[in-house]
Order: C-alpha cells, then structure tokens, then sequence
C-alpha cells in the first residue's frame, strides 16, 4: 500500500493503494508505520506522492460503511492519529500532488511543510460536506492552518474542489509545476529544507504550528460527537447516495 524509495537524503513514500488510493484501516497502518520508520532514519526530507492520476481520493466510503459502527469506531480515531503525526513530523515534508487529492487526500496535502501540485485534470479540495460527514478536529484544524483565512469557509462549507491554478490562487499549494517537473521539483525543495539543522528545523516547525494544536485540545471534548456522527442513520444514507453517485468517476 505505500512504497519508500531513497533518493539521496530524501525518502519517497508513494501511496499504491488501488486506483484511488483511498484510505481505509490497513493503509493507514500501513502509513502510521512508515511514519515510525522515517522518523528513526537517516533521511533528511520526505517527499509524498500518489500513483496515475491520483495522489489521494479520501476516506474508503464503501468500506466504511459496509463496516458499520465497529469499523468506524476504530478507523477515525487511527484518522486522527495519523493526521497527528503528519502535522508533527519533524523532518520536512513534501508534498507531490500528482493528481486528484480529495476530502482525506486533502487533508495529507496540507499537513505538509510545502505543497506542490501537477498542472493537468486533477483536482483538490475538502468534500466531507458533500458526504455528510463532519470533520475530525485534527482534519478541521490542519485545513484552517494551512489554508488562508478569506478561503477558508469557502473550502470547508461548499465541498468544492478546484483545479491547480485555482488551488494555488486560494493558498491550498505552494507551487504549480508541470507533471513531467514535478518529482524533480519536490525533491529539489525537499533537498533545500533537508539542508537545514534538523533540530532549528523541527523546534522551528512546532513552534509555527502550536496554534494548531492548541485549536485541536481545545476541540478535545468535541471528539466523542463527531465519531458518534459518522455512524448516524442521516450520515450514512447520505455516504451511501454519494457513493452510488460519485464513486468511480475520478479517472
């Protein structure tokens, strides 16, 4: 489900999880270990992409509701887990947007130091209201970070998703490059941010994001709600409508 390949001083985690790269319990295991791993090597930098056309498309919504209530108790906690450990990575993280990064994928795109995305069809953007499910804290508040604040609502209220040069225009990436220039200019700011003394680096990082995490504990109470949520009757009627009407169009 995820492949690291070394370039160097920088770690390539490629999300290989079917055509969309969706994210159920075993991937995101898969990339709670893989985080262990980097966190205790010798790369300097990670850079993250996806496969084909796609870098992310979100939550495995089949999957999450032919598990019912006992799978989703367990897989938004490890959610929020994962998003945790992504906004306190320590080492700089890259973020290779090579295609469509949707609702979760969105997410793990801003969670990173610096975002990158590939010019062509895909599309980026935060649905979890189209699907009805409201935010955890850890994704809700890594979205208000990282997104500026005039686009903020828009991003979070309407469930739009829009095209790199919109992305970029809106703050959700950093970069717009070709597809063929992409990996060559992740790794490129990947080496750059890896220069750097790891330790100025990582204090650095925690200290720019504390108000993230402050708005995550402030949240904390919050938590039991939302999970209560994603497994109501409404909620899943209406994951079971999007799926029946979006699931297999992102090419």
């Amino acid at each position: 489900m995820i492949e690291i390949e070394q370039r160097g001083n920088v770690a390539i985690i490629r999300i290989v999880r079917g055509k969309g790269n969706a994210l159920n319990l075993e991937l995101l295991e898969a990339f709670d270990k893989c985080l262990t791993t980097l966190d205790a090597s010798e790369s300097k930098a990670v850079v993250i992409t996806g496969q084909g056309s796609v870098f992310g498309a979100g939550v495995d919504l089949p999957e999450l509701v032919g598990g019912g209530e006992a799978y989703v108790n367990k897989f938004v906690p490890l959610l929020s887990d994962v998003f945790e450990r992504l906004s306190k990575f320590r080492k700089p993280m890259i973020a290779a947007v090579n295609g469509h990064a949707i609702a979760g994928g969105g997410i793990l795109v801003l969670a990173c130091d610096q975002r990158i995305m590939a010019r062509g069809k895909a599309r980026i953007g935060l649905t979890e209201m189209q699907v009805g499910v409201p935010f955890p804290a850890w994704a809700l508040e890594i979205a208000r970070f990282a997104t500026p604040p005039e686009h903020f609502q828009t991003l979070i209220m309407t469930g739009r998703t829009w095209n790199a040069e919109e992305a970029l225009a809106r703050g959700l990436v950093d970069e717009v490059v070709d597809a063929d220039q992409l990996e060559a200019r992740a790794l490129e700011v990947a080496e750059e941010l890896g220069a750097l003394l790891p330790e100025t680096f990582a204090a650095s990082k925690l200290a720019v994001r504390r108000p993230l995490f402050e708005a995550v504990a402030a949240s904390a109470a919050n938590e039991a709600a939302v999970q209560r949520a994603w497994t109501s009757p409404a909620v899943a009627e209406r994951m079971r409508s999007f799926i029946e009407k979006n699931i297999g169009r992102k090419g």
